[in-house]
Formats: C-alpha cells, sequence, structure tokens
C-alpha cells in the first residue's frame, strides 16, 4: 500500500534532519580548539518479507530471489573522527599541542575527572594551570603551580614543566605533564567545552608521560586546530538536503496515490 511509502519515506526525512544538524554543528567549529568532527552513520530497518528467497515455485523449483519490502532507515551511531587536527603556531608559552592519541586530564570543581585536546592552558589566582570557562578553570592533573615571580615558562616534549625566576638563571622543574590514552576513543562521552568523560565503550584510560608506549608527544607554542574540512562538509550538506528534498518528493507521490484510491467509484 501507498501508506507504507509515507512511513518509509518519513524515516528518511528524520535521518537527514539528523545529519544536518550533524553536519552544522561541525561547521560551527571549524575554529573550536583540538574540536574532533563528526559523522552520522545510517542502517536500514527492517524488512516485510512477502516472498522468502528459496521457496519452491509451481514447477517445484527453488526461486533465486524473494520479495521483500524495506520500512525505511535510521541513525546508528554518530561517530567521532579523531584524526589529528593541523597546528597553529601561537608563540604562546602555555599554548600546548598533543602530537599523537593522548588526552590531557583535567579536574571539575565536581571532583570528576574529564580529558580534552585542547591545550589553551591559562593560570588561575593560585597560580595553577587550569582551561575551560567554569568558575576558576578545570584544574590540569596532576597539578602544575606556576610560581608568581615566573619570567619563562618552558614544557619539553616529554612533558617536564619547568620555569626560570629572577636571579637564577638555571630552569627549575616545577611539575610533570600526564596523559591519558583510550583504547576506544570513540566510545568517550563529548560534554561540550572540549571535555570528554570515560565510559564504559572507551574503556578505562592508561595513563602516562608524553613519549611512553606511543601515547603522544608535546609541542609548546603550538595549538591542535579542528579537523573539519569545511569543502567536504559543504558537499555533505549539499547531498544531505537533495535526499531531504528526494524523500520529501516520495511521500508526496504517496500522497497522490492514496488520494486516487480514495476518488475511486464504483460504476
Amino acid at each position: 500500500m501507498a501508506i507504507q511509502a509515507l512511513y518509509t519515506a518519513a524515516t528518511g526525512m528524520t535521518a537527514m534532519e539528523t545529519k544536518l544538524d550533524v553536519i552544522a554543528n561541525n561547521l560551527a567549529n571549524l575554529e573550536t580548539v583540538a574540536f574532533k568532527k563528526d559523522r552520522a552513520n545510517f542502517e536500514d530497518l527492517f524488512y516485510r518479507h512477502e516472498k522468502m528467497p528459496g521457496s519452491e515455485d509451481t514447477a517445484g523449483e527453488y526461486t533465486p530471489t524473494g520479495i521483500h519490502i524495506g520500512l525505511g532507515t535510521r541513525v546508528q551511531s554518530v561517530q567521532s573522527d579523531f584524526i589529528q587536527g593541523a597546528f597553529d603556531h601561537t608563540g604562546r608559552e602555555l599554548d600546548v599541542v598533543i602530537e599523537g592519541p593522548g588526552f590531557f586530564q583535567v579536574a571539575d570543581p565536581g571532583g570528576d575527572t574529564y580529558y580534552t585536546r585542547a591545550g589553551n592552558w591559562s593560570k588561575n589566582a593560585n597560580g595553577n594551570l587550569v582551561v575551560g570557562s567554569a568558575g576558576l578553570g578545570r584544574l590540569l592533573e596532576p597539578p602544575i603551580p606556576i610560581p608568581e615571580d615566573a619570567t619563562n615558562i618552558v614544557i619539553t616534549p616529554e612533558g617536564i614543566v619547568s620555569v626560570r625566576q629572577p636571579g637564577n638563571q638555571q630552569l627549575a622543574q616545577v611539575g610533570q605533564i600526564e596523559l591519558a590514552y583510550f583504547v576506544n576513543p570513540q566510545g568517550l562521552l563529548k560534554l561540550g567545552e572540549n571535555l570528554y568523560a570515560e565510559t564504559d565503550a572507551s574503556g578505562a584510560p592508561t595513563l602516562g608521560n608524553p613519549g611512553q608506549d606511543g601515547i603522544g608527544m608535546l609541542r609548546q607554542n603550538f595549538l591542535e586546530r579542528s579537523n573539519v574540512e569545511p569543502v567536504n562538509e559543504l558537499i555533505d550538506l549539499i547531498l544531505t538536503q537533495r535526499a531531504f528534498e528526494l524523500n520529501s518528493q516520495a511521500v508526496k507521490a504517496g500522497d497522490e496515490v492514496l488520494q486516487i484510491v480514495a476518488n475511486l467509484r464504483r460504476f
């Protein structure tokens, strides 16, 4: 019946609407530090089987194909792409990029530990390195205090943080940056504010210093750009819009067929 076409096409419109939301979010975060683009994945729905493949026909032969009518589509998942973004040289001492798959650890004011790729660090009122916009910021874990009179901050690729103070030409080590690694980073929960939370899908993090076990190295004076590719997103945007329009045409066609059926008269 044509009424099934209405429901099937409607699932396509709903799926394309979700994909449009994903693309819009990717484009909106084009300039977000270390943002990882998302991709909507789809799967077909159940099928109505009117004739099973391999059924016997009137001659006793097995039919090579059957008759099955699909009932539409739905969003299977929205998957993050953790490919490395390009590096921007900022020249700022507290800008740090992770060259590899690792994550910084940050402590939320509520006591939870979150993870981030954004390395645009700042000092709070207590001199600790923080990131984000929550209150005084979220503390880097483990905490790294920067002396108030520090004139120079050096962060090595291995994560050793040292400072130079007045009257002392030697660098003094004040902390060690640790990174977290996840077997399945796509299983992390996106929270906004460049933060991720651990889930059962991501698995527990493996902690280590930069440069160990392929966890990644640090590069001072750089920031990681968003890995969104505008040209690809715009192409995907056009295709999504066209797919939505085609599904809407199927809804109109199904509605017109139903109108013809409703207007049939017996003579």
